[in-house]
């Protein structure tokens, strides 16, 4: 609990008034939110760091923010308990719940938060012996893979290469790619060849812009489909077949060539898909999906979270917890 607020109806965040690098991140006192009609009120314990933090931070989306007022507040993952229950909510889900939530940040709503709400169809329970920061890292990068896979549609039996394997949305497209019966070929540094490989990977390649010849040579008819956690755009298409998909997570369209589809996702989409966050919790209590904590900072300490995290290297997330 933030120190100094009693019975005052305020809560902290960590936002930025004016954008900038990390330093601009800083402790704001907002308003305690409070749960609407099919809404949860939720006290965060844990929020996972994730790169769309560092650009919403820095001001790359400026322009999509001139009609919303500063402070604004990053964060698209949190854990944390049900601390209040919105009116016509229908939900299992009790006052004193373990939780995690996929949020959408906008202006002081971001799960950098004490406190945040969120519709209901947003929320999970933790899975089953996870703590609230080990499940804080799943619901953002979770549903953008989920997404990912159900835009691609592919069958079991086919490939799946995916770039930025080490990485958070990497790890989990190898386990849920697995999961559907998948054929997943994914780079790695010589550091993280064994991560992959412990993952699920079936076939490693040397990471690098290489990669697409990389994976022509392991598989010479081209994968059927491709997650570019990497972000390497164009860089990625010779990797896939004639016809293939592609997945993309910064909104790169590519050009269409040999027939390739090109599917740019977005967990905005995804944010009230209940039942495949439910799944997601299911799967890590399966033992289909790995939580992968990098560290814990407290809030107060966000910026050096997000120095760290643009260092490059982190392997699963970073959690703020509160």
């Amino acid at each position: 609990m933030w120190p100094g607020f009693g019975l005052v109806l305020t809560m902290r965040a960590i936002g930025v008034i004016e954008f900038g690098g990390p330093e601009a991140l800083e402790v704001v006192e907002l308003p305690d939110p409070e749960a609407g009609p099919g809404e949860l009120r939720i006290r965060v314990h844990a929020a996972a760091v994730n790169p769309t933090d560092t650009v919403l931070r820095s001001g790359a989306r400026a322009d999509m923010l001139r009609d919303v007022p500063p402070p604004h507040v990053p964060g698209m993952d949190a854990a944390g308990v049900v601390d209040q229950i919105g009116a016509g909510v229908t939900t299992d889900l009790r006052v004193g719940d373990h939780v995690m939530a996929v949020v959408v940040p906008r202006g002081s709503h971001g799960a950098y938060s004490d406190r945040i709400v969120v519709p209901v169809e947003s929320v999970a329970r933790v899975p089953a012996g996870a703590t609230d920061v080990e499940a804080s890292t799943l619901p953002m990068n979770g549903l953008t893979v989920r997404q990912a896979l159900d835009r691609l549609e592919l069958e079991p039996g086919q490939t799946l290469a995916v770039t930025g394997a080490a990485g958070a949305v990497g790890g989990y497209a190898i386990q849920l790619a697995k999961a559907e019966g998948l054929r997943v070929v994914a780079d790695a540094s010589p550091e993280d060849e064994q991560l992959v490989k412990e993952l699920g990977a079936d076939i490693v390649v040397a990471r690098g812009p290489e990669f697409a010849q990389r994976v022509r040579d392991a598989v010479p008819e081209g994968a059927d489909g491709l997650i570019d956690g990497a972000v390497l755009d164009q860089l990625v298409v010779p990797a896939v077949r004639d016809g293939g998909r592609v997945a993309t997570v910064r909104g790169f369209k590519g050009d269409e060539v040999r027939g390739i589809t090109f599917y740019p996702v977005s967990v905005r989409d995804y944010a009230r898909e209940q039942a495949k966050l439910d799944r997601l919790r299911q799967q890590v209590e399966d033992g289909e999906v790995t939580l992968r904590v990098a560290g814990t900072l407290p809030a107060e300490q966000a910026a050096e979270a997000h120095r760290t995290l643009e260092a490059g290297g982190v392997r699963g997330r970073l959690v703020l917890e509160f």
